[in-house]
């Protein structure tokens, strides 16, 4: 037995001295490679903290090495911060890394813009000093911008204000400020929004060209009643509504902010030229009861990326041209509980892939529910009008399409010279008279199934091909109506279906 604890102890003492040579750090000599000899930190805007960046160090040799010391180059000025293997600071000494292996460097930043003199801020990662001094730099770009943000009362309670009421007849407040006086934002610098930003009754917000509107997680814009929204977006200098994340994988990822809500009672509410991305809902447009006075005219107008709805009509009236929806979670157009709603050489599809899509592209109806004593109750509400013509409606379900009437109200609607995708495979709507494509009341000059040929769908590219059976095929009143596409080329007659006139791909 004494002979057995003799050969395990030998064993033991082999493999601490043979296999594990690298227990006994040697000092760095310069040599350590790096995943990267710069590490660029994406734009941020100003006192808004960065993604966090990372950069990986080697050990290439054959013995564990010790770095004596990590820092940044400004020092504790820096307004960098480091992660080094797992420990948080600006300077560090004594790293080791083992023979043959790495560690990781995290790397984070939030710059004052009023504390730099050039918007392009630098500093390094230094390791070791005088012989052995290697380093790596960092470059972040800061942007300015207009911040607005909801008070704070002396015991830090954030203002809020009141969107509605719920069962119990108590209050729905949400983050949010209301702005003063008729307000007006320039393109002279972003705006970063926090909160819900509401324009309070009878007061107005324009939005100048080439404003760039930026909102954090939670928050929108809120347009009160008789309160009005103009956006003046031009052609060639669009207004972008987006999330304020500016990093490149920020760039498309859905449901980054709230919405752009124009309550019931919100009237006369312009958009032009603008660009809605990355919403939970791109648009709510409510009216109810006040369908006399348009609520919203959108034009020129692309719609991307929303989790939930791109525009929602709830009894509302929208007259909507050129109009682009697309990448919706659930409708990118909805157009419910009645209303009145007019659709000219707009696109309507839908190839979210994020997850399972419940709704089709365009859905339309007459009615809400809600629970009442534990019964639903189920009411309607005057359909006026739900006209589309020289549209394009797609996407990837068979059906993107759904048009649900309940009996005991108007409802109205007429689809010309669209080009329609609905494949009915198991007939499950053939009895159903709304999609009886043959009755010449509701229908004319329609395509169904048609290939649309969008340059990339996926990616939000709507315009077609050459091999889109939606050329030449538009409604010619339609076209007098809109004489040019979204992209300001001239429609000649006869022009094409959707938002816009078709180009040839290059290979």
């Amino acid at each position: 037995m004494r002979h057995f604890f003799t050969i395990v102890f030998l064993v033991l003492i082999t493999l601490l001295t043979s296999c594990r040579k690298d227990f006994s750090a040697e000092l760095s000599t310069g040599k350590l490679l790096f995943s990267k000899d710069t590490v660029y930190l994406d734009t941020a805007f100003s006192n808004i903290g960065s993604s966090t960046y990372n950069l990986k160090v080697y050990n290439k040799s054959n013995n564990a090495i010790s770095i004596p010391a990590i820092r940044l180059g400004r020092g504790e000025n820096s307004m960098y911060r480091l992660n080094v293997d797992g420990i948080a600071g600006k300077h560090f000494e004594n790293i080791e890394i083992l023979a043959k292996d790495s560690i990781y460097i995290f790397i984070e930043t939030t710059i004052n813009y009023a504390q730099v003199t050039n918007p392009i801020y630098t500093d390094s990662i230094v390791f070791d000093s005088d012989t052995y001094l290697q380093d790596v730099k960092l470059v972040t770009l800061v942007k300015d911008a207009h911040f607005l943000f909801p008070s704070k009362n002396s015991q830090g309670i954030v203002e809020t204000i009141k969107i509605g009421v719920d069962g119990d007849g108590k209050n729905i407040n949400v983050n949010g400020f209301y702005l003063n006086e008729n307000t007006t934002f320039t393109n002279e610098k972003p705006y970063v929004i926090y909160g819900y930003c509401a324009v309070p009754e009878n007061k107005s917000l324009t939005i100048e060209a080439g404003t760039n509107i930026h909102f954090h997680a939670n928050s929108g814009l809120i347009i009160s009643k008789k309160a009005t929204l103009t956006i003046k977006g031009e052609l060639s200098n669009q207004v972008i509504f987006e999330g304020d994340r500016l990093e490149p994988k920020f760039s498309e990822i859905p449901g980054q902010w709230g919405t752009i809500w124009l309550r019931a009672g919100s009237k006369n509410n312009t958009i032009k030229n603008t660009i809605i991305k990355n919403a939970t809902i791109g648009i709510i447009s409510d009216s109810i009861g006040e369908i006399s006075t348009p609520t919203l005219t959108i034009k020129n107008t692309q719609i991307y990326n929303s989790s939930n709805f791109g525009l929602l009509g709830r009894e509302t009236t929208i007259n909507g041209e050129n109009l682009v929806i697309n990448n919706s979670g659930q409708s990118s157009l909805a157009c419910i509980i009645g209303g009145k709603y007019n659709f000219t050489h707009s696109t309507f599809t839908n190839f979210w892939n994020n997850s399972f899509r419940e709704y089709p592209s365009v859905l339309i109806n007459n009615y809400f529910t809600y629970f009442e004593n534990n019964t639903q109750v189920v009411e309607t509400r005057n359909l006026e009008e739900a006209n589309f013509t020289s549209c394009i409606i797609d996407g990837s379900n068979n059906v993107e399409l759904i048009i649900h009437k309940v009996e005991g109200s108007v409802f109205n609607y007429s689809f010309k010279n669209n080009l329609l995708k609905f494949n009915d495979y198991n007939n499950s709507y053939s009895t159903i008279p709304e999609y009886d494509f043959t009755n010449i009341t509701f229908y004319q000059n329609n395509i169904l199934n048609g290939k649309s040929n969008f340059k990339s769908p996926q990616n939000n590219k709507l315009i077609i091909g050459e091999k889109s059976v939606a050329i030449k095929k538009a409604n010619a009143q339609g076209t007098i109506q809109v004489p040019n596409d979204i992209l300001g080329k001239l429609r000649v007659f006869p022009a094409d279906i959707g938002a816009y006139q078709h180009i040839i791909f290059e290979n």
